[in-house]
């Protein structure tokens, strides 16, 4: 496909790219900052350097908070020996054969993956771009390129400097090394530091540009009425109060439900109140989450297919001095990212616009496109920064992308069309975290030690029947439905994992950090209980049944951070947990309190994070900081509850409970320093956190939690 992305705040064109949504650092993210002139010198996909000697970087995932611009721009500006305020950003255009995830194969943002797959492809390319500098610099001046120095954005030799936009021409003429030489870690001078992140202050500001805030000529805005229950359609349709309300231009039935258009969202949002409309449930999932826990529990009963085993687990169990037992119930859970589901499509004579945050570019293009029959080559994909995700704007079939298309198409593919979810649409809209079983049986030997582990978990695959299934699937077991409960951390003298796929009409997809949000709270919570039946102490026991050093190395460094085994204060106890997630491992000890309405207080949280090479430390400790508020709201409070007839109960924040400020507790961090390959920290920081708690919790009060949320009423 042709890489045509123009976009209304850069316009930045270059080797055949016209690259959109350009944000400088510092004072330049003004919305007033002039648009780049045109980069003479291009290397590759990523660096772009023009003559004013700002150099851009070129982001291929998106941003939703997660810090990949950042980071990204760090790797590639360090190999420069760029100076970084002469650093700006740029969101790649929808190309996979430039910009594809090289662990997906397509370009897309999720796993954790956007630092670990771009770390040697973003060294490399500012490498590239230094070596060329040197060389036009050497020739320009007839010197040895080992003579020429680097060091912020300046070259020089002797006496004589030039900037990089001064040597941009000329190095555009040389050829690009097949094999650039990269920087040991001790010439590192921004990689491993605090730099500024490159958003912060258009963020602060208010400049930066959300598909939220994107205005066209003439646009219409939209409200979409969606069925009560998955899987229902609309029969009828009476729409005559709607199209009375002030502002209100139209009414029109798609696919996916009845869109209201209007002057305004306000006004769009009042019209598709006074829809009157028939539905058809007779196809629609209509029992409740009870009515599923049921099925699933005793679907667990059974050892289901078999993912993981070590020794005959019932002889252990039969053979164990002592023996234990726990059913987990994990709810729906929705992602409900601040800025929900958005999307803007717009004709420009032949040409079709798209502006949104997409999580999976050319598949949502393309989905786009194939909706409403125009070529992809004649598409433009103006990819936005978005407010968060957790995984929600990654869908494997692509049917927000189709959805919108076709709110665009049914009002004639002509007008710009806005068309965003409200609040209520995002809560009911479905995609949730799997509802979920965990049945565990452990056993305990005469000397205290674990002695036997049986796991089985029931749950719905997101990847059954999709077109993802090969990529999710293999021997028809779901690897997300038990990472982190097989191939995880500790080794037993007799274990089995075991799995059932269940079917159920709720659409469900990952959710931020995928199957490790319940598996971690299963093997944390039980492993702590089995190493408390047998006498032992609960961080040496578990490093002594861990299998990875690094693990043993966070899971130490958390226990010295906190004190671990020091005095606490009256009233309150300490819970420990630690997961290894995206190849990173993380662990975590809670200090927990009873609150006054019964549900745990948590005081503070100790994290220390093994992620390989921290690119950038303060990222690194803001995304721990993240995902432990995430993970715990959640925990406390959230789930998601399919009533009699398959509704969902809750559609806002007043009943799908989020945590507050005044509940985020005090959080301190310690980085492990390596020389390991970076790897994720958008999703690690959750899983570990929730078990923590629960841990504390279970010291504090006697009482196990088997069923998330700690708010459920079979916890009182």
């Amino acid at each position: 496909m042709n890489a045509l992305t123009p976009s209304r705040r850069g316009f930045l064109q270059s080797s055949g790219l016209v690259l959109g949504l350009t944000l400088p650092i510092g004072a330049r993210a003004a919305a007033s900052a002039p648009a780049a002139p045109a980069a003479p010198f291009a290397p590759n996909a990523f660096v772009r350097v023009s003559p004013d000697n700002l150099v851009t970087i070129v982001i291929k995932h998106v941003e939703f908070g997660q810090g990949p611009a950042t980071g990204l721009a760090t790797i590639a500006a360090d190999e420069m020996d760029a100076d970084w305020s002469q650093v700006r950003v740029e969101m790649a255009p929808a190309n996979d054969p430039l910009y594809k995830n090289l662990a997906f194969g397509t370009m897309g943002t999720g796993g954790s993956s956007a630092i670990s797959n771009s770390w040697m492809q973003m060294r490399n390319a500012g490498a590239s771009a230094r070596a060329m500098l040197v060389e036009a610099a050497a020739k320009r001046w007839g010197v040895a390129p080992a003579s020429v120095k680097v060091s912020k954005g300046v070259v020089s030799s002797g006496g004589r400097k030039a900037s990089f936009g001064e040597l941009a021409a000329d190095a555009a003429l040389l050829k690009a090394p097949e094999k650039p030489v990269l920087k040991t870690p001790a010439q590192w001078t921004l990689i491993g530091t605090d730099v500024p992140k490159v958003d912060s202050v258009g963020k602060t500001m208010g400049t930066t540009m959300f598909t939220m805030d994107v205005q066209r000529p003439g646009m219409v805005h939209t409200a979409i009425l969606h069925a009560p229950a998955f899987g229902g359609t609309a029969t009828k349709v009476i729409d005559s109060a709607a199209l009375a309300v002030p502002g209100v231009l139209a009414v029109h039935q798609v696919p996916q439900g009845v869109i209201v258009y209007a002057k305004d969202g306000y006004a769009a949002m009042k019209g598709r109140a006074a829809l009157d409309v028939t539905w058809d449930l007779s196809k629609a999932e209509k029992r409740s989450s009870e009515q599923l826990y049921k099925v699933f529990a005793e679907a667990a009963k059974a050892p289901g297919k078999e993912v993981e085993k070590n020794g005959d687990v019932a002889a252990a169990l039969a053979g164990s001095a002592k023996t234990h037992e726990a059913l987990y119930l994990f709810p729906y859970l929705a992602h409900a990212p601040m800025e929900p589901l958005d999307a803007v499509i717009a004709m420009d004579g032949d040409m079709l616009d798209v502006w949104m945050g997409s999580q999976f570019q050319v598949g949502e293009l393309s989905a786009i496109c194939a909706t409403l029959g125009v070529p992809i080559a004649k598409a433009r994909l103006h990819e936005q920064y978005a407010g968060g995700s957790f995984g929600r704007r990654a869908t494997p079939a692509m049917e927000f992308a189709i959805e919108a298309a076709s709110a665009f198409k049914a009002y004639g593919g002509k007008t710009p069309v806005k068309h965003v979810w409200s609040r209520e649409n995002d809560i009911r809209g479905g995609r949730y975290r799997p509802l979920t079983v965990h049945r565990l049986r452990g056993g305990i030997d005469g000397a205290g030690n674990i002695s036997a582990w049986d796991q089985v978990v029931a749950s719905q695959s997101f990847f059954k029947g999709t077109a993802m299934e090969p990529m999710g699937m293999k021997d028809g077991i779901d690897g997300t439905m038990t990472e982190g409960a097989a191939e995880g951390s500790y080794k037993f003298p007799a274990h089995r994992v075991g799995q059932h796929i269940l079917e159920a009409g709720v659409p469900t997809l990952w959710w931020r950090s995928v199957g490790h949000t319940h598996t971690a709270y299963a093997v944390e919570t039980f492993v702590d209980e089995l190493l408390a039946l047998g006498g032992k102490d609960l961080i040496e026991g578990r490093i002594a049944l861990m299998k990875d050093d690094r693990e043993k190395v966070v899971l130490r460094r958390v226990a010295e951070l906190a004190n671990w085994g020091g005095k606490v204060p009256a009233g309150r106890a300490r819970g420990v947990a630690v997961h290894k997630s995206f190849n990173s491992y993380v662990a975590q000890i809670a200090e927990v309190s009873k609150g006054p309405d019964g549900l745990p207080k948590v005081h503070k949280v100790w994290c220390a994070v093994d992620c390989g090479i921290p690119i950038n430390p303060n990222v690194i400790r803001a995304q721990m900081e993240g995902g432990i508020g995430y993970g715990l709201g959640h925990a406390l409070y959230s789930e998601l509850v399919l009533g009699e007839g398959g509704g969902v109960a809750q559609g806002n924040f007043d009943s799908y409970r989020s945590l507050r400020i005044g509940e985020m507790p005090a959080v301190e961090v310690a980085i492990i320093q390596s020389d390991a390959d970076p790897t994720g920290v958008g999703e690690p920081g959750l899983p570990p956190t929730a078990p923590a708690v629960a841990n504390a919790w279970r010291k504090l009060t006697g009482k196990a939690v088997r069923r998330l949320p700690f708010a459920h009423g079979d916890n009182a």
